[in-house]
């Protein structure tokens, strides 16, 4: 006799009262390829429900609930008011039916309910019976991802037209950290367009926004201290350096951080440091750390005293802005440009004070000083890898693995207690192509792409148990660079539909995910996409959506000097974003044309 084992919750379909079990182990004869058969077909054919991601555990009901204009919101505790809006407004926006809001919890026929008990963050169940729908969790997030949940199954309905089967959801994430990333130093996408990026975050169940503000191509947010970093700093981007300074002022950030908070996402601002720092030390050239071929004023200076307290200054108004207490300090790539601090008298007083053997200790003592200034703030500091071989308060830091070839940096990381996020290039970094054929964006060795499908058999195919396991691992992050993305038509193609993977893998637990269900259900999305205005690829059909292109690969010239700098930053860079890399561009003439 043989036993087939199926993941960590199980369908009603296959066994009705399995809350308690980790496993269902149904018997079959060996020899009963039928009963086999069978048996799968139903626990698939459990997953046809129009979910992204896909629920924890879902079983189907008697009977049928019919939304109608006569529907009425109501809730046991006051506090649930905004996402009773939510659902309201986004009900009438989509579907165009009106429901009312009515706190009497007597009266309604979907109520939200409090229960205090254990469920993790985010956790909810939601019962539609023919006449009521129950959303219960322990907090107000909980009961927003029930309503994200219900409007989707609205959204599968005709929309004159909504009959909901009676089913139960019971519902959790499996991390806690499900983010994207976008890059803005590079393009600039403005509000609007960050706004659309949330809203289909929150539909699909994503809770932080990393929010890529400052690198060498420009500097995205204004800090009234000091006005030149956005009136100077915010001029050109990664194709044309003379472009209009182009930044978010501060009360855009505010109503965008408001706009994320209804949707339970949390925003994270990067301010990178002691690298990337070009744009910043264009406007105030007194805090720059020196140059080098090609990467001109690329860092802050460690040596000049006033630095730290320059970059104190800023990130006490980036704290004052984002209610997140966490800010991302960048800490990558400083190799490009620390050869300029060799031989600066300052540089060698530290070095000889501390007793520093190599130019990268300083890099160190600059960032554990930084971190100090974040910490004092009242604020986590979060970190690429690199800043793992740094010593920073494990409490207080959060580090993003994100070179798949150096596992080492991760094994590192969880050594030292810090907490991970998961979001290596590969197969995470949504500026790489997404398809064999197209030609617009980053190859890894010139023939790895991030595809559908490798998001979303990530990360059980690509890391061991053990760290996938670990406590420390937060979760997972796509992030998106902008070298080759300039208008929001390509932003789109190359953000969807791999962020509803993102969601699916960063939500469902592994032994309940499957290809060809979820295959399916976001075929579904793509009517929605089509709504919103999204221009994005389809899989199954490439050609419906051609390839969006803003910018020409650029076939840098074959000498032995090339080919040394193109090995080193596909193996190396977060980004094509050195300054060499920009000038080559800029001189073949930029190239533009038409998307698609």
């Amino acid at each position: 006799m043989n036993f087939i084992r199926l993941g960590t919750q199980c369908n009603s379909t296959l066994y009705n009262s399995c809350n308690s079990l980790k496993f269902v182990n149904i018997r079959v004869n060996k020899f009963s390829p039928l009963v086999i058969f069978l048996l799968l077909s139903q626990f698939l054919s459990a997953q046809d429900v129009s979910l992204i991601p896909y629920p924890q555990s879902y079983s189907k009901k008697e009977g049928v609930f019919h939304l109608s204009g006569n529907t009425i919101i109501g809730m046991n505790d006051n506090s649930l008011l905004p996402q009773a809006n939510y659902l309201q407004t986004e009900l009438q926006r989509s579907s165009g039916i009106a429901i009312a809001v009515d706190p009497n919890e007597a009266n309604a026929t979907i109520d939200f309910k409090i229960a205090k008990d254990n469920r993790p963050d985010g956790a909810y169940t939601l019962v539609i019976q023919p006449n009521r729908i129950v959303i219960t969790a322990a907090a107000n997030e909980g009961i927003f991802y029930g309503v994200v949940s219900l409007l989707q199954l609205i959204r599968s309905q005709p929309a004159d037209l909504v009959n909901l089967n009676a089913c139960e959801i019971s519902d959790a994430p499996r991390y806690q950290w499900r983010g994207f990333m976008l890059d803005e130093s590079r393009h600039f996408f403005g509000r609007e367009k960050v706004k659309q990026l949330l809203n289909w975050m929150a539909f699909y169940k994503l809770n932080k926004f990393h929010w890529h503000l400052t690198d060498d191509d420009g500097w995205r947010i204004e800090i009234k201290k000091y006005p030149l970093l956005a009136a100077v700093g915010g001029v050109g981007n990664h194709t044309e350096p003379h472009a209009l300074a182009k930044y978010y002022t501060q009360e855009d950030i505010k109503d965008i951080v408001a706009y994320a908070q209804d949707r339970f996402i949390t925003i994270i601002p990067e301010v990178d440091m002691p690298g990337h720092a070009t744009a910043a030390t264009r406007a105030y050239p007194e805090f720059s750390g020196g140059s080098i071929p090609g990467y001109e004023n690329y860092t802050f200076d460690p040596a000049n005293e006033k630095t730290y307290q320059f970059l104190t200054d800023i990130l006490k108004e980036v704290n004052g802005l984002f209610p997140a207490h966490m800010v991302h300090l960048g800490g990558d790539e400083v190799a490009l440009g620390i050869q300029a601090w060799a031989g600066k008298p300052g540089i060698s007083d530290i070095i000889a004070k501390n007793k520093f053997t190599q130019l990268t200790d300083v890099e160190h003592l600059f960032f554990n000083r930084m971190a100090d200034s974040v910490n004092r703030l009242g604020d986590k500091v979060l970190c690429w890898d690199e800043a793992a071989s740094t010593d920073l308060a494990p409490a207080r830091t959060i580090v993003f693995w994100w070179r798949q070839n150096v596992p080492s940096q991760l094994e590192l990381a969880l050594q030292k207690r810090y907490h991970v996020v998961l979001c290596p290039r590969l197969p995470l970094y949504l500026d790489f192509v997404q398809d064999k054929s197209h030609v617009s964006g980053r190859r890894w060795n010139g023939q790895y792409f991030n595809s559908l499908d490798e998001i979303y058999n990530f990360p059980d195919k690509q890391l061991p148990q053990d760290q996938l396991q670990s406590d420390l691992v937060m979760g997972m992050q796509a992030n998106l660079w902008t070298e080759t993305v300039g208008s929001d038509k390509r932003l789109d193609f190359m953000t969807f539909p791999r962020m509803a993977a993102l969601a699916e893998s960063a939500w469902t637990s592994a032994a309940l995910k499957n290809e060809d269900s979820f295959d399916q259900r976001l075929k579904a999305d793509f009517t929605w996409y089509d709504r919103d205005g999204i221009y994005y690829f389809n899989p199954f059909d490439p050609s419906a959506h051609p390839e969006a292109i803003d910018f020409r690969p650029v076939v840098p010239k074959r000498s032995s000097r090339n080919k040394h700098h193109r090995k080193h930053e596909a193996s190396e860079h977060h980004h094509r974003g050195s300054t060499k890399h920009k000038s080559e561009h800029q001189r073949s003439g930029k190239a533009k044309r038409p998307n698609g």
